[in-house]
């Protein structure tokens, strides 16, 4: 179908001549940022309009002064921007995380974002919006990826933390979704135990809470100011810290650490050999392969355009349904800091 008011730059997905951006990987005059993710939220913005829970994350990670001017817009709520409509509606990624929908020239064209479909008491399920073009993340868009139910991977670190009572279970989890999403199940699947937080998940598991979404007993996973030995306090103990301090000297100063991973990633098992990971937890804040067809099919589109990801194997499946899509190739958005 021919669309003339939505393509791709360099800066990212360009909107009537630039009248805005979602998403831009450069600084732009406006942008309508999905969520608060650094790959996709980005500083030095003049204009940006996304959730308060986005809004509020970009402002913890890059100070108040990350724009010039904010916009809050509530899930279906819309706002018009030289002629085009313009509404989010919830992506269930990560707190405050939505789809971009505009409508413009009898045309409706939905960018997601990232999103997945597992349920995450920490924010809005992802709803999907009838659209005539599809834009769509392909993170896992492969069909070795089929996450499992996350409440399995929740019940084998509990099981992991009642089998090994002599030693203490350190899990990466990145700071933005997943460390909340896991601590919040756990507290769902009757574990209210403290858990102990390296220092760079502290400020947005506050924020998390300061939006109402009660994470329990929480304490700074510090060695100075234990009234026991770290070796013995720390026994039996969770400690969530990002997937970088694993590999750092900080997780060593914790008794015969079991070292475990909550990632999509961990489906690939020399991903988590690699990284020493001994319990790998299959826990994804994106949509797997079976997930993402299923979406596709209910947003039902005359063309899915995918932005990164494994872009060629749903080129095929599309093609293999008689589907048009295409890869848009954005650069910027691959990176897995955030899986």
């Amino acid at each position: 179908m021919k669309v003339d008011w939505i393509k791709k730059t360099k800066e990212g997905i360009q909107v009537k001549d630039g009248s805005f951006f979602v998403d831009p990987i450069y600084p732009v005059k406006k942008a309508i940022i999905t969520h608060g993710h650094a790959d996709h939220a980005r500083a030095g913005h003049e204009h940006v309009i996304a959730t308060l829970e986005t809004l509020e994350i970009m402002k913890e990670r890059y100070g108040s002064n990350f724009c010039k001017k904010s916009t809050e817009l509530k899930y279906h709520e819309k706002l018009i921007i030289e002629e085009v409509e313009i509404f989010l509606a919830p992506a269930g990624h990560v707190l405050g995380s939505a789809q971009v929908v505009m409508n413009f020239a009898n045309q409706v064209i939905t960018v997601s974002g990232d999103y997945k479909r597992q349920y995450d008491p920490t924010c809005a399920a992802f709803e999907p919006i009838k659209s005539d073009i599809f834009i769509t993340e392909a993170t896992f868009a492969l069909p070795v990826f089929k996450h499992p139910n996350a409440n399995t991977q929740i019940n084998l670190l509990i099981k992991s933390i009642q089998n090994f009572p002599e030693r203490c279970h350190v899990i990466g989890v990145y700071s933005l979704g997943k460390a909340q999403r896991l601590i919040k199940m756990l507290r769902n699947n009757g574990w209210h135990n403290t858990i102990y937080l390296h220092g760079s998940l502290v400020k947005i598991c506050n924020l998390y809470e300061k939006f109402g979404i009660d994470l329990g007993d929480l304490e700074p996973a510090t060695i100075q100011d234990k009234p026991e030995k770290p070796h013995d306090f720390y026994k039996g103990k969770l400690i969530l810290a990002p997937p970088s301090a694993l590999a750092d000297r900080w997780s060593r100063r914790f008794p015969d650490p079991i070292l475990g991973m909550a990632s999509g990633w961990m489906t690939v098992k020399q991903r988590a050999k690699q990284r020493g990971i001994n319990l790998p937890l299959i826990l994804s804040d994106h949509a797997d392969w079976n997930e993402i067809l299923t979406t596709i099919k209910e947003v039902s589109p005359k063309e899915v355009w995918i932005t990164h990801g494994a872009e060629e194997a749903l080129i095929y499946e599309c093609s293999k349904n008689n589907l048009t899509a295409k890869a848009l190739s954005i650069i910027g958005y691959e990176s897995d800091t955030d899986l």
